[in-house]
């Protein structure tokens, strides 16, 4: 078994006094110096919940554009207008002015010029929430902003569509990296700000992609783990995201920016193990090589979620440079924070929702593989 170091989990920064739940932000917030209007097209999501807590806190004024299909209570007046950019209805922005504007939710190009024929001259700056796939070769350790991104090779560009993105998500990155120049292409370099975060994580993340981890070590016993822990992981906690982008919008900083974390090279073994330090479950890791896992069907990153092995061709795919980001102010919660927070709101949900987790080994198979290694 790989054990992580003492050095590792000192700079968790995990105890069990520091797992204490927290449901507010991790703070006190202090105003802004300068109030904006600020618009979110999105906003009801994952991360845009987050933003609008945030920016209310600095006393920015809020105005969301969506569909109205997850209503939320808010802490303070936001401004809500409905609309549906599937269909280019924009019809409730025309003849309004913003300061900034965070586009969170678009993955093809078309909508990032559909929003720009009615924003284009009544934003004074863009914020686009991208991601680290937009990169072209995940094989190189320490890749920062200047890397290659990937390359579309369909028909039209144009003509893609989120449902045919959900068919095929091979398109993702490339259809990302396309939403970056078209944005780059309708505002101007010096007015548009691109975010590319890795893997977002903490309470309210539907996908379990990271919440797996803390929900199953949580239960105890016999845990299956991936590889032999020292594999890099990379992530960054929602609300972490969300204020930066915040305070990124209020500095008007253009440029591009990965935003991951933590602020230093984390293993997976020091990741279980951080998570489990917040437990008293008595979690017994057993870890089981990568190409056993091969050998048996267990995908990385869904089957095994936050894990990818760390060579070969995603060698740098959890070693990406976030420097830049840092040097302008990205800063990171304490990770017993993040994994305290989404168990709690993750006990939150319904019985039924809790069963049935969608990402990570189910019972069974887990155990099956720790049977067929002889490790139960």
């Amino acid at each position: 078994m790989i054990h992580s170091t003492r050095r590792e989990l000192l700079k968790l920064g995990l105890s069990a006094a520091a797992t204490a739940l927290s449901p507010g932000l991790a703070s006190a917030v202090g105003k802004a110096d300068k109030p904006l209007r600020i618009l979110i097209l999105g906003g009801t999501g994952f991360t845009g919940p987050h933003q609008v807590r945030y920016a209310l806190a600095r006393g920015h004024q809020v105005t969301l554009f969506n569909r109205g299909r997850k209503p939320q209570r808010w802490p303070d007046d936001v401004e809500e207008l409905l609309g549906d950019r599937d269909t280019g209805d924009y019809s409730a922005l025309q003849g309004r002015e913003w300061d900034v504007c965070i586009d969170n939710p678009t993955s093809v190009p078309v909508w990032v010029r559909d929003a720009a024929s009615v924003l284009k001259g009544h934003i004074g700056h863009y914020v686009f929430i991208s991601t680290i796939s937009v990169y072209a070769d995940t094989s190189q350790p320490n890749m920062d902003e200047d890397a290659a991104v990937a390359t579309y090779d369909g028909d039209d560009a144009m003509a893609e569509t989120m449902a045919g993105l959900r068919a095929n998500m091979n398109l993702y990155g490339p259809l990302k990296a396309l939403s970056e120049a078209q944005a780059r292409q309708e505002y101007g370099e010096k007015a548009v700000t691109i975010i590319r975060p890795g893997l977002i994580v903490g309470p309210g993340d539907e996908t379990d992609r990271f919440t797996y981890w803390p929900v199953r070590i949580a239960r105890g016993g016999d845990v299956a783990a991936p590889g032999d822990g020292s594999d890099p992981v990379q992530f960054i906690d929602a609300r972490d995201l969300a204020e930066w982008t915040v305070r990124m919008a209020e500095t008007g900083t253009a440029g591009t920016f990965n935003a991951t974390g933590p602020n230093y090279e984390m293993s997976m073994a020091a990741m279980l193990h951080g998570i489990r330090a917040g437990t008293t479950a008595g979690a017994r890791l057993h870890w089981l090589p990568t190409d056993f896992l091969e050998k048996q069907g267990v995908q990385a990153w869904s089957d095994m979620p936050v894990w990818v092995p760390g060579v070969g061709d995603s060698a740098g795919f959890a070693r990406v440079s976030n420097q830049r980001a840092m040097q302008r102010g990205l800063s990171f919660r304490r990770f017993s924070e993040t994994v305290g927070d989404t168990l709690a709101w993750f006990a939150t949900l319904p019985s039924e929702r809790q069963s049935a987790l969608r990402a990570g080994l189910s019972a069974e198979k887990e155990r099956d593989l720790l049977v067929k290694f002889g490790t139960a």
